[in-house]
């Protein structure tokens, strides 16, 4: 059996963007990873530490930048800038989350660059486009989805675009528009927008060059009433699309269609075992959605009946429950592969730990390690290779 890790830390968190391995890195199985935490008591803002995809190896956690509230991050495709969202009620005495901008170092710490307005307010989720041009985050409480150009030192200017959700849905927490996540399409062409409140996912045209940000045509997919969508995840083929439910404990599945930037349901499958019944359990929801880098599994996470479903995909896309894995942690908010595709790591918003798992490669099963860390309000992890 193996020695169980427990590393006691006064930090934060980690959970992983599944990002691709960019043309410098020098050994593709070692990583440094960033994770974003809601501060407090236990977190002083972003933390870093090393991991070893080989092994399963762990470095303990050091503070990177002092923030509030960076609960979610975006690396730069240049691997020297960071991006977090601020869940914070004004930025220079302006109403609005912001997004700050950081310089990695060469020890891996985060120098503050710029902090620029969200405009709208509660920013959770953003994205770094793939030229490196533009930053993109979306408010959950402005329900609203912003553009801050990315300048030739890293730092972000003041919005370039920006777009104000109308509108709800049919519970009682859809009363207004409540924008989840942003994420850019594999060409770059487009942005799409879970927005939970309204039971779409609202799809904008991207102008990387200028920061802007327009409505498509069709602007947006609806899902069933009542679903609260809030991730989104494409298929490593581009062919098919990803939207976890919140509030309905589903996960839709869609085709994509990469000209018109369309997205079509293909079908929605709980995120529970069959014994548990579908739709609305009171205090459970789901949180994240990743795809394996493989393209033959797809993940989401339950909080309340703390659990990670692993789905199988078959050549049409259509998914298949074939585990619920205990998250071996309290409120799995977010959770995240590494980039190698071989570790889980969940996180525990409401245990303050994370969890380390075992990926099976022939059919994207978990299975749980003895590594944990003790760490405060994990909600955001991204990893950068190590030259």
């Amino acid at each position: 059996m193996q020695r169980r890790h427990l590393l006691k830390l006064t930090v934060a968190t980690f959970i992983a963007a599944a990002c691709g391995l960019p043309s410098w890195a020098a050994d593709p199985t070692q990583f440094r990873a960033y994770v974003g935490t809601y501060t407090g008591k236990k977190s002083q803002g972003i933390y870093t530490f090393t991991f070893n995809a080989a092994t399963g190896e762990v470095g303990k956690p050091e503070l990177a930048g002092e923030a509030v509230n960076p609960s979610f991050l975006a690396l730069h495709p240049d691997g020297k800038h960071l991006y977090c969202v601020g869940e914070v009620n004004d930025v220079g005495g302006k109403k609005g989350g912001g997004v700050t901008a950081f310089a990695i170092q060469p020890d891996g710490k985060l120098k503050p660059l710029t902090q620029a307005s969200t405009v709208g307010t509660g920013p959770c989720h953003l994205s770094v486009d793939k030229s490196g041009k533009v930053v993109l985050a979306s408010n959950y409480g402005g329900g609203s989805v912003v553009a801050l150009p990315i300048k030739s030192d890293g730092s972000v200017g003041e919005h370039t675009g920006f777009v104000q959700h109308e509108g709800k849905s049919v519970t009682k927490r859809q009363s207004q528009p409540n924008a989840h996540s942003v994420n850019v399409s594999p060409d770059n062409r487009f942005a799409f927008v879970a927005d939970l409140g309204l039971d779409k996912v609202l799809v904008y045209k991207l102008d990387p060059a200028k920061g802007t940000i327009t409505p498509n045509d069709p602007p947006f997919t609806a899902v069933a009433p009542g679903s609260g969508p809030r991730h989104f995840a494409f298929h490593p083929s581009g062919k098919f699309a990803y939207v976890i439910n919140e509030i309905n404990l589903t996960m839709t599945v869609f085709s994509y269609d990469a000209a018109k930037g369309a997205l079509k349901e293909i079908h929605t499958v709980s995120t529970l075992p069959a014994a548990d019944g579908p739709g609305p359990k009171p205090g459970w929801s789901t949180a994240e959605v990743v795809a394996h880098p493989n393209g033959k599994f797809l993940y989401g996470s339950n909080r309340g009946h703390d659990t990670i479903a692993v789905f199988s995909v078959a050549a049409d896309g259509k998914i298949t429950l074939v585990q619920n894995a205990a998250a071996e942690v309290k409120t799995p908010r977010n959770f995240n592969l590494d980039p190698t595709g071989k570790w889980l790591f969940t996180e525990g918003q409401g245990s303050d730990t994370i969890a380390l798992f075992k990926v099976d490669q022939a059919t994207g099963k978990l299975t749980a390690t003895d590594t944990r860390l003790e760490v405060g309000s994990p909600v955001c992890m991204k990893f950068l290779p190590l030259k």
